[in-house]
């Protein structure tokens, strides 16, 4: 068992060592990803995520009850990305730390997150952030880096009490906007400027917009990503 990081909402984290990680070529920690398992039970999650053959893993896996498992160094490259893009980099992995949440995702019952692991979460997270000045717009989800192949951690994640947190941004106070800016504003915000347009909006609506996901470009979707970007400036200045 580990001791928590200062501040942490758990009391412990145990460590379960993966052998799925290597170097980070040399690579600074600048992104979040938040993921969830998409998988029913919490102990075959974790098994995955410790096989060598599966060659997958994340830096840290929490469960439903909030029980925070440490799984690969915070130093090393963790395979939990795969191939995407966010703001630059076309290896996540690399500089990214990967945390995975209990949730038995789309395909099984897809549910929502209960508070014990969300405030777990925001207690490591903010840890996280803290450790390796990590931006707010760098606190993503999977799905905002691979946009045409992922999903996860879906509509049902609390982003917005999240980042009231501190853990990422929220578009408070947006105005509507144009819909034919829309695509350019997601590419200067940080998705895949090779991403189909719909996939790209599809992520950013299940981020900042999840009561309605279409993957079609509208008024209130081009606010929204008008202010992100008002506020991604804003912290960058």
């Amino acid at each position: 068992m580990w001791p928590g990081p200062r501040g942490l909402a758990i009391a412990v984290i145990r460590r379960r060592p993966s052998p799925n990680f290597d170097s980070r070529r040399g690579q600074a920690v600048d992104t979040l990803v938040i993921h969830y398992t998409g998988m029913i039970e919490a102990e075959a999650a974790l098994a995955r995520l410790c096989d060598p053959t599966a060659k997958v893993s994340a830096h840290y896996f929490i469960a439903q009850d909030g029980a925070v498992t440490a799984l690969v160094d915070e130093a090393m490259r963790a395979w939990h990305a795969g191939q995407g893009f966010w703001g630059g980099a076309r290896d996540v992995n690399a500089v990214s730390i990967g945390i995975e949440l209990c949730n038995p995702g789309h395909d099984w019952g897809y549910g929502d997150f209960p508070a014990p692991q969300i405030a777990a979460l925001i207690g490591l997270g903010r840890e996280i952030v803290a450790r390796h000045a990590i931006p707010a717009w760098r606190v993503i989800g999977h799905s905002d880096l691979a946009p045409a192949r992922k999903i996860d951690p879906g509509e049902r994640f609390p982003w917005r009490p999240l980042a009231a947190s501190g853990l990422g941004l929220w578009p408070e106070g947006a105005d509507m906007g144009k819909g034919t800016q829309l695509a350019a504003d997601l590419r200067a915000y940080g998705y895949d400027p090779e991403a189909p347009d719909d996939a790209a909006i599809a992520a950013f609506q299940r981020h900042f917009r999840p009561a309605r996901i279409d993957g079609q470009a509208d008024a209130e979707c081009a606010g929204l990503a008008a202010r992100l970007l008002t506020l991604k400036a804003n912290a960058l200045s």
